[in-house]
């Protein structure tokens, strides 16, 4: 990766302003514009995929890590095609956060409909463009597109309680509910090619004013997912297709550890090739420029709980398939567009692993001890291989942040960055902007100085993922004062 110096923000879809309830790619242009009126040139988004209730709609245990979500569909651009009728939109969610209850019906019932006047008023090249998309996406679309259709059909049961020729994949059930559900996987095929077109439509957009696209790779995958289903092979499940081991982390001082309950991979069944990985990979790269790995540490060992139990401490470290999966990758790609969560287990076996690759790691100020004369996670020591967050997805904001600092610490980071608790978050963002890091990334709630209200996730609980930025938050005198604290850190 190229280590020009670099800043840009981190915000979600979800989040963006917009007019059905939740953030959707027909709000990114506004966005866009005001990244490059502030002279950005990085976006960062969380993992795209579909999300799920059972789940509190988190981006990291989506259904499939190949597909776009389908909340994030602009509605008004189906209304502009003339598959969708502009009444069907009247009775859309207006709300500041994102009411899942109320967003996931009403946007079904809009994309249903949608593909019915696809299938009705579609020209023939519009049809043929679909069609061109289903083949050419067929590695993982018709895995996808059958496997959210059976879920359906059985009343969205995990599947590996479905009946056993559905659950084992047999070659005559899967081809007769291809048949008896040939419109159902035909419509689940339609939105993955709408949510396609639109994100290069976002893509080809950024592209033009000179701003990269940050995706997120969760390491794990949801077991009750269509990868899992159609790739047993590559997870460690038992003969009934539950895991046998999940994931998570150990215990740490001041800690219980975490039980994440994904199913690990069996990475000796996925050597020397790494197949799935790859296409993962791919389909990624495909969508965004560069690519954050989420808990890099288990590329080189990961912690494996046996699925009986519940408390973490019961793990054990396995093996990560390490330096030989990244050659494969980069056999396959080249340039290895990666920025590494090293944060949490960080030891000598990861460092090595991510330092042979060159692969920046992560910095963040929430984890710094301010009374410290050095501390890694201190603006001022940051190294130029780095990336630095003002805070990220699942931390507090820095305004949280700085507020809930225990009074020694609070004196000690106002000291180390000569402020007070008024101007402690912008000069916190100036002081990760000055950094010798190569890029630097803030929330958008950072840049607006929001409280711990606006967060977008708490690990611990919260209302999470619904948090939306306000219309027009986004506004010319925040451009312009970013613009500046830009040009004085980077230029």
């Amino acid at each position: 990766m190229a280590l020009d110096r670099e800043s840009g923000i981190f915000l979600h879809l979800s989040s963006l302003p917009g007019p059905h309830g939740i953030g959707d790619l027909g709000a990114t242009t506004a966005v866009l514009d005001w990244l490059d009126r502030a002279d950005q040139s990085v976006w960062q988004v969380c993992p795209i995929n579909p999300t799920q209730g059972v789940h509190g709609h988190s981006p990291y245990a989506s259904v499939s890590t190949f597909a776009g979500n389908p909340l994030f569909v602009d509605l008004t651009d189906l209304v502009d095609r003339g598959w969708l009728s502009a009444d069907a939109l009247a009775d859309a969610p207006r709300t500041d956060r994102v009411d899942y209850d109320r967003v996931v019906p009403f946007t079904e019932d809009c994309l249903e409909a949608a593909f019915e006047g696809f299938r009705d008023r579609a020209t023939d090249e519009e049809r043929a463009t679909f069609e061109a998309f289903r083949e050419r996406e067929a590695g993982w679309l018709a895995d996808y597109s059958l496997f959210v259709t059976l879920r359906e059909r059985f009343d969205g049961q995990p599947w590996a309680d479905w009946p056993a020729e559905f659950a084992s994949r047999d070659p005559d059930a899967i081809e007769t509910i291809r048949t008896e559900r040939a419109d159902r996987i035909a419509y689940h095929a339609f939105v993955q090619w709408i949510f396609d077109e639109q994100w290069q439509r976002f893509r080809a957009a950024a592209a033009d004013r000179g701003i990269d696209l940050i995706g997120d790779l969760p390491i794990y995958v949801a077991w009750d997912s269509a990868d899992v289903w159609a790739h047993r092979e590559a997870f460690d499940l038992r003969a009934d297709g539950h895991p046998a081991a999940v994931a998570g982390v150990p215990p740490n001082p001041g800690d219980d550890g975490q039980r994440w309950g994904m199913p690990v991979y069996d990475w000796d069944a996925l050597a020397p090739e790494y197949d799935w990985w790859v296409a993962r990979l791919d389909r990624l790269l495909a969508l965004v420029d560069r690519v954050r790995i989420d808990h890099f540490k288990a590329f080189e060992s990961f912690w494996a709980i046996p699925a009986e139990k519940s408390d973490p401490a019961a793990g054990e470290w396995r093996a990560g398939p390490g330096a030989a999966f990244f050659e494969r990758v980069r056999a396959e790609h080249g340039a290895l567009p990666f920025i590494v969560e090293d944060l949490g287990f960080l030891d000598d076996a990861l460092a090595t692993l991510r330092d042979r690759f060159e692969f920046p790691g992560m910095r963040v100020p929430h984890y710094a001890d301010w009374c410290a004369e050095r501390h890694r996670h201190k603006p001022a020591g940051y190294p130029e291989r780095s990336v630095a967050y003002t805070s990220t997805h699942d931390t507090n904001t820095a305004r949280g942040y700085v507020e809930s600092l225990d009074d020694r610490q609070r004196s000690c980071l106002e000291y180390a960055l000569a402020t007070d608790a008024e101007r402690a978050v912008w000069d916190l963002l100036e002081a990760v902007w000055q950094s010798d890091a190569a890029l630097a990334i803030a929330p958008v709630q950072d840049l607006l100085d929001l409280g711990s209200e606006s967060r977008l996730n708490d690990p611990a609980g919260g209302d999470d993922w619904t948090w939306r930025l306000p219309a027009g938050a986004l506004d010319d005198a925040l451009a312009d004062r970013l613009r500046a604290t830009t040009d004085a850190a980077l230029r």
